[in-house]
């Protein structure tokens, strides 16, 4: 819980007039499995993903409702190729990771959707504000556009 109460900091702090949010791959997946990844346009606005994000969820061992989703994104996900390599000091992350770090570097203002701890530490390190998943929920839910408790037993239902 100690997450969610410094990602709404996180939130307060930039206000949510955000253009755009830069995307993982875990977030992402989560989201679409408990069918409420339409919420991040309404709040967010355009999401961005690079490259490795966009293959990650395309994986064979990606669930088959994920896959089809990213193979066919709606018009508020945007694939952004890096301008720059990603930083040789995140290989210890995945190629998403280390993609949506760098994506987040580039653009003004970001804000980076990221779950894994290893990546949200090392992106938090560089000077980029990282909510969560939970965070997303949290804010869908203030402005009373899901159930909480209904989504949350959905995402226990995943492996999240």
């Amino acid at each position: 819980m100690e997450d969610l109460e410094r990602d709404r900091k996180t939130l307060n702090q930039l206000g949510l007039q955000m253009q755009a949010i830069v995307a993982d791959t875990t977030p992402l997946n989560y989201l679409v499995v408990i069918e409420v990844v339409d919420i991040l346009p309404r709040v967010y606005g355009r999401v961005l993903v690079p490259p490795a994000v966009k293959a990650e969820l395309s994986d064979p061992k990606t669930p088959v409702m994920v896959s089809r989703w990213i193979a066919q994104s709606p018009s508020w996900v945007y694939v952004v190729p890096l301008r720059t390599p990603a930083d040789s000091s995140l290989l210890h992350l995945d190629a998403g990771e280390r993609e949506a770090i760098a994506l987040a570097s580039g653009q003004q203002n970001s804000l980076l959707l990221m779950d894994k701890r290893d990546g949200t530490t090392a992106a938090r390190s560089r000077g980029i504000a990282v909510i969560g998943t939970l965070a997303v929920l949290d804010q869908a839910a203030v402005r009373g556009w899901i159930d909480l408790p209904k989504v949350f037993n959905r995402l226990r239902q995943t492996t999240f």
